[in-house]
C-alpha cells in the first residue's frame, strides 16, 4: 500500500479593494472617504465593506447579490442598501445608504469600481455556486462550541 499525501484545504482566496467613497457632510459639502470592499469564499453570499477608524474600524455586511442588483436597479432593504444614480460629474455611481442607531450616511462609489470588485469576487464563486463553498460541518462546530461557553 503506498501512502498518499493528504489533500490540503486550499488556502482561502480572500479578496480586498480599497475604495474612495463619496459623500456629503451635514453642511452639503462633498467628502472623501476610505473604504475597503471585502469578499471572502468561505463567506460566499456576504460582501464586507470596512472604514477605518483609529478606535477600531467600523465593519458592514451585505449580500453580494444586492450590491450586485444595486448596480442596476435599487436593492436592500434596513441597514444598507444600494441604486444607481449619476453623480454631479455625469459618471456612473451606486449609492450605498448605511443606517444605524447612531446615524445615517449616503455614499457613492464609482460603478467602474463596484463592477471590478465584484467580478473579480465571482471569479471566486460564481453566481449561482455560493452553497457550493460553504463549510457546514465547520459552522455547526463553531456554533455548537459557543454555546458550550
Amino acid at each position: 500500500m503506498t501512502q498518499q499525501p493528504v489533500p490540503q484545504q486550499p488556502m482561502s482566496q480572500a479578496l480586498s479593494q480599497e475604495l474612495t467613497l463619496h459623500c456629503l457632510d451635514g453642511r452639503g459639502r462633498s467628502l472623501e472617504l476610505a473604504a475597503s470592499f471585502g469578499y471572502d469564499p468561505r463567506d460566499p453570499y456576504a460582501v464586507w465593506i470596512t472604514f477605518p477608524n483609529p478606535a477600531g474600524d467600523v465593519r458592514w455586511a451585505m449580500s453580494r447579490s444586492t450590491l450586485r442588483r444595486g448596480m442596476t436597479d435599487p436593492a436592500g432593504q434596513g441597514d444598507l442598501q444600494a441604486w444607481p444614480s449619476i453623480d454631479e460629474d455625469g459618471r456612473a455611481v451606486v449609492v450605498l445608504e448605511f443606517q444605524s442607531p447612531d446615524g445615517r450616511l449616503v455614499a457613492q462609489a464609482h460603478t467602474d469600481a463596484v463592477h471590478q470588485f465584484l467580478t473579480r469576487s465571482l471569479a471566486l464563486v460564481p453566481a449561482g455556486t455560493e452553497s457550493e463553498h460553504l463549510d457546514l460541518d465547520g459552522l455547526v462546530a463553531a456554533l455548537l462550541g459557543s454555546a458550550a461557553q
